[in-house]
């Protein structure tokens, strides 16, 4: 099943303005700002770092993203674990580590960005009132924030329709602003030829240190490929171009002003902000506000690709179980209370400990650095081996996008001491969490022991007959794991003979496989014992939720309709009426049995898993169960059989 994707059209651009570009939209707000820094205002520094902007733009935005990314979609999505799930059959296993590495950063960015950018637009009060204290701008962003989370709980739909407007307006005005600056020092304009940036690489000694500052101007191009989904590839394509435009007139506005600023005989920046510079002063308390929405704007999106994130990483198996609500009447719609409020203290905690923007731009940049080198590893991959492009121009592709990401994430290392350790212990964390999850559910999966149906078919049979077994329920359905209709893991045997005679006159097991394509609803019937056994396979896209309870109604009714099963109340007077069976559902936790036969970093993943696995959700939960009919059960594995010496028996005398 295909999802509504946004035509293009007029409207459709408009849309996808509010939703793809606030990061990169907010950029300007401080990218000159931490290029020219604490160094003296030069041409060199200023054309320089203003060439590099804009041919980063032009190759990371333009070229990776625009052309070549929107290229590889999965069935119309895009993001990390879109082109992982395209790519995953054709890639090495170890491919999947390089997509979990993309998402952690991308999460530490979800942290990072609505903290620099919320306070970056706020600060610009100062302008206004420079005596005002930084502990007030620290309240009002921190307010911001709050009520920014808050209001996830209600739904996003606002974010499309009523954002992009706003979006436009901002676009729009940055333009505007930084127009008469360019008219009045044309001779900016000559900063785009590369030879400047090129001039600074290679001469200025703190080269390094402007290049991470840079690529803060591209942090958000990661979001052209991820809301791909969202607004379709033409509109993203149409809507960049203007875009790019008012960046670019917006950064040039800076540099002119910059270059003038320094005419005047000032050799450095001190507390001012280019952007807010730039402003004529009667629109600076307008202009404050604008940027404060737009940087709204920017966190929101970034908040709801981090519940889409962890939506995925939950149905590729990389993340726990997680309690996922939808606010709205779009299943599309996500909310992660867990999520969202561990996203508002990161960001909380990131604007107490820098107090002010200017140190955060260090902290900013690594992580996504680390996202962009992952998407192009698996783009690589994805050209390569679905594109069928040759290896020479995947080598060319490689060698042009890893040296520029390489680069930029050599410069931003250097920061480390700064503040960039910040987000890397962040994408570490999140890296770890998911590894440990991910190699225990590895770990767990061999230990897992499974049976051939026909083994026990004639005990199904016999005790479904048997009427001195009390009768368990009328239709007993299990949640399975094993990926051969003719198998079963011996846990479900265990329960069904062993833990407690489950006599039933029909059973049924479902399974579930996570699809490659993002939207898909399929499923498999298998009559494993004619109107005893049956098997059904759910086919569930990585972006679908498994409502399994009305979806195996469904099906149970098609089947039905078809003539394929009757369904039958064993008590006569409420067949008389119509009434249907009880349906019970049983869920087998299977739980690690510890013993020393582990190794000992095979022994720490799963006690470090075990431990984080109590704050997940169960799995009859994470599959709509309703609890009324649902029983779960435990059943402990070993990873591997513990060896018992011979045993010798001593009689008495």
């Amino acid at each position: 099943m295909g999802r509504h994707k946004l035509p293009l059209s007029f409207w459709g651009v408009i849309i996808t303005l509010g939703i793809v570009y606030g990061d990169i939209g907010t950029s300007p707000l401080y990218v000159m700002r931490a290029i020219v820094g604490q160094n003296e205002i030069t041409e060199t520094v200023v054309y320089g770092g203003l060439s590099c902007i804009f041919w980063t733009l032009t190759l990371q935005g333009t070229v990776k993203y625009i052309w070549l990314a929107l290229t590889a979609d999965n069935n119309g999505e895009g993001g990390i674990f879109a082109l992982y799930a395209l790519v995953r059959r054709v890639s090495p296993k170890a491919m999947i580590y390089v997509a979990m590495i993309g998402c952690s950063a991308l999460l530490a960015d979800g942290i990072i960005t609505p903290a620099i950018s919320l306070t970056s637009a706020v600060e610009g009060l100062r302008g206004i009132y420079p005596q005002m204290d930084h502990h007030v701008i620290l309240i009002i962003v921190l307010a911001i924030l709050f009520l920014l989370f808050i209001f996830q709980q209600f739904g996003t739909n606002i974010v499309g329709t009523a954002f992009g407007p706003l979006m436009v307006i901002w676009f729009s005005t940055i333009a505007i602003i930084g127009l008469p600056a360019v008219i009045s020092n044309p001779d900016v304009i000559k900063a785009l030829n590369p030879i400047y940036a090129i001039n600074m690489i290679k001469t200025y000694p703190q080269a390094l240190t402007l290049i991470g500052a840079v690529f803060l101007c591209v942090t958000g191009a990661e979001a052209m490929y991820s809301d791909l989904g969202h607004c379709g590839k033409k509109n993203i394509r149409v809507s960049w171009i203007f875009v790019k435009i008012c960046l670019i007139l917006n950064y040039l506005g800076q540099a002119a002003w910059l270059m003038d600023y320094a005419g005047k005989g000032n050799r450095f920046l001190g507390e001012l902000i280019p952007f807010y510079a730039v402003m004529p002063e009667w629109f600076l308390m307008p202009g404050i506000i604008m940027a404060t929405m737009a940087c709204i704007i920017a966190s929101q999106a970034l908040i709801t690709g981090s519940f889409s994130l962890i939506n995925e990483a939950v149905k590729l198996k990389v993340w726990y179980r997680i309690k996922i609500d939808y606010p709205s009447e779009h299943r599309t719609q996500l909310y992660i209370p867990a999520i969202n409020w561990m996203l508002f203290f990161g960001c909380a905690s990131v604007v107490l400990y820098f107090q002010e923007s200017s140190k955060m731009e260090a902290a900013y940049g690594l992580a996504i650095t680390l996202a962009m080198l992952s998407t192009t590893a698996l783009m690589l991959i994805y050209w390569h081996r679905l594109k069928h492009k040759s290896l020479g121009i995947i080598i060319l592709m490689g060698a042009v996008f890893l040296s520029i990401e390489s680069g930029f994430m050599y410069a931003n290392l250097l920061k480390l001491a700064h503040g960039a350790w910040v987000s890397l212990v962040m994408t570490i964390g999140f890296f770890v969490v998911m590894f440990i999850h991910y190699r225990a559910s590895r770990i767990r999966s061999k230990a897992v022991k499974y049976v051939k149906i026909q083994q026990f078919r004639d005990i199904i049979l016999d005790m479904s007959a048997d009427e001195t077994i009390p009768e368990y329920t009328p239709h007993l359905v299990y949640m399975v794991n094993a990926n051969r209709s003719d198998e079963i893991e011996y846990s479900v045997l265990h329960s069904i003979l062993f833990k407690e005679l489950k006599r039933a006159q029909v059973y049924w097991f479902v399974n579930i496989h996570v699809a490659d394509e993002p939207y898909t609803t399929d499923y498999k019937v298998h009559h494993l014992i004619e109107n005893k056994l049956y098997r059904i396979d759910f086919y569930l896209g990585y972006r679908m939720h498994p409502s399994i309870n009305i979806m195996f109604k469904q099906v149970v009714e098609e089947m039905e309709q078809r003539g394929e099963i009757q369904i039958h109340n064993p008590h006569p007077s409420l067949e008389k009426h119509g009434l249907r069976p009880a349906f019970k559902f049983i869920v087998i936790e299977k739980v690690f049995a510890f013993d020393d036969t582990l190794k000992s970093l095979d022994k720490l993943t799963v006690r470090m898993y075990e431990f984080m696995n109590q704050f997940s959700i169960n799995a009859a939960t994470n599959y709509d169960l309703n609890t009324e009919n649902l029983v779960i059960e435990e059943y402990p594995i070993r990873v591997r059989e513990q060896k018992v010496s011979k045993l010798n028996r001593r009689f008495s005398q």
